[in-house]
């Protein structure tokens, strides 16, 4: 079964509406969200990718995957029933998977805080050395 579609090939009405986004993929399925195009891939499920918007020298916005409606109803029975081997720290339902979900959302997080300190950091010594300047004669 081939995991993405042909771009160019035509589709029918009934067929535009049986993609799922990753987003409601990850509400039915015990998986992360970003497992979820390779346990797609170990469950059988037709995904289509759509790839991000050229942002020149800066590179591409982010890729977005869509699963195959009907694809996605049967493995999410296959994951009910334990029929789909995924490894633990890809699921959310297992003390590992929400353990290192948890230690990703700290990186995640205590980056963009450390970086928007180092920011304001710069601007308010930009600002005292400006004061500074315009004070002294």
């Amino acid at each position: 079964m081939p995991s993405t579609p042909d771009p160019g090939a035509p589709e029918s009405e009934r067929e535009e509406q049986e993609w799922l986004s990753s987003r409601k993929v990850a509400k039915l399925w015990p998986v992360r969200e970003a497992w979820l195009p390779d346990a797609a891939r170990r469950a059988d499920v037709r995904v289509r990718t759509s790839s991000g918007q050229s942002l020149g020298t800066w590179g591409s916005g982010p890729t977005s995957y869509y699963f195959h409606a009907e694809d996605v109803g049967r493995a999410t029975l296959e994951f009910a029933e334990g029929r789909i081997d995924v490894p633990s720290g890809w699921r959310t339902d297992t003390a590992v998977g929400r353990l290192r979900e948890f230690w990703f959302k700290v990186l995640v997080y205590g980056a963009a805080t450390v970086a928007v300190g180092a920011v304001v950091a710069a601007v308010l010594g930009c600002l005292a050395f400006v004061v500074f300047v315009l004070s002294v004669e």
